[in-house]
């Protein structure tokens, strides 16, 4: 089934795996066919989506490790044909237990300082993504260790944007914690979340970043206006459109969580549950189903196999 519309669109590449990190062939590949053919997770429909760059406006990618993107210089060769780039980089804390397979931390800023070198820092989000506060062996924990570091780092290089949002206890989320470690996830009630964003906002405003939350409705309109603390959109359509002009969809994407506040814009999106299994590992990512675990574990060893 092929997208039609008369704006360019915006491939978001990818909420649902970790393309710059593990993928960037297999993307590159599809850009030189000017195609991609992206199957829906939930009814297996084939959506074809164009990826001229006459038919996209923007790619937004999504990672936890620029690393393989930045030393195969792939943005500098899709600039080279005309494409546009937003970034979405996730930098947590260093927590093993929630992260295994992450890069080192230092690894993650040093990405994000020749990132930020290379392209423009607003057109760089830094997403500290989910906050997490679990009981371990050792008692009640949670990942916030490094923010400030992190946030300095940010400051330094001019990156402008910090989006943050508060673990969400799925199901399924909860059953991996408990089984596969002795992590007990715990969901802070609302006051405390409350004192947690103001504290994040307080140390950021300083240093010139703004802080937005992700799909945290609830949260956000608990907070006093004059707090200064607004909803997010990870595909923000203003932000892509003062930075690369018009020609894009301003409206908000319904396959998002609109309703729990999500303010992206429609994209589409290119990855694959399936095909493109994610080996971060995190051990609370709603996007690591039980059902492709063999898969994903064949593909670990043959990425570490050839991995530099």
């Amino acid at each position: 089934m092929p997208v039609n519309s008369s704006k360019q669109i915006v491939l978001s590449v990818s909420r649902r795996t970790d393309i710059p990190a593990f993928y960037m062939p297999w993307f590159m590949d599809r850009i030189q066919k000017g195609v991609f053919e992206v199957e829906n997770p939930y009814n297996g429909r084939i959506t074809r989506i164009p990826a001229t760059p006459e038919a996209v406006h923007t790619i937004v990618f999504w990672s936890k490790d620029f690393g393989p993107f930045l030393r195969n210089r792939y943005g500098d060769r899709l600039e080279d044909r005309g494409y546009r780039l937003f970034f979405n980089f996730t930098i947590n804390s260093s927590c093993p237990e929630l992260e295994p397979r992450v890069p080192p931390l230092e690894d993650r800023l040093d990405q994000l300082e020749r990132l930020s070198a290379r392209f423009s820092p607003r057109s760089i989000l830094w997403r500290f993504d989910p906050v997490c506060f679990y009981d371990a062996a050792d008692g009640v924990r949670d990942n916030l260790t490094d923010f400030n570091r992190i946030a300095d780092k940010a400051a330094c290089l001019g990156i402008e944007r910090c989006v943050t949002s508060f673990l969400d206890l799925y199901a399924k989320i909860r059953r991996r914690a408990e089984t596969q470690t002795e992590i007990t996830f715990r969901s802070p009630p609302l006051e405390k979340q409350k004192e947690i964003i103001l504290e994040m906002k307080s140390y950021l405003e300083p240093l010139g970043i703004s802080l937005f939350t992700c799909c945290e409705k609830e949260l956000s309109q608990s907070l006093p206006p004059e707090a200064g603390v607004h909803p997010s959109a990870c595909i923000p359509g203003s932000l892509i459109t003062e930075l690369y002009g018009g020609g894009i969809s301003l409206r908000k994407d319904p396959g998002q969580r609109t309703a729990a506040g999500c303010g992206c814009v429609v994209s589409s999106d290119i990855g694959s549950y399936k095909n493109h299994p994610c080996f971060h590992n995190c051990l609370f990512c709603y996007a690591n189903p039980a059902a492709y675990r063999k898969s994903e574990s064949r593909r670990q060893r043959s990425y570490e196999s050839t991995r530099p």
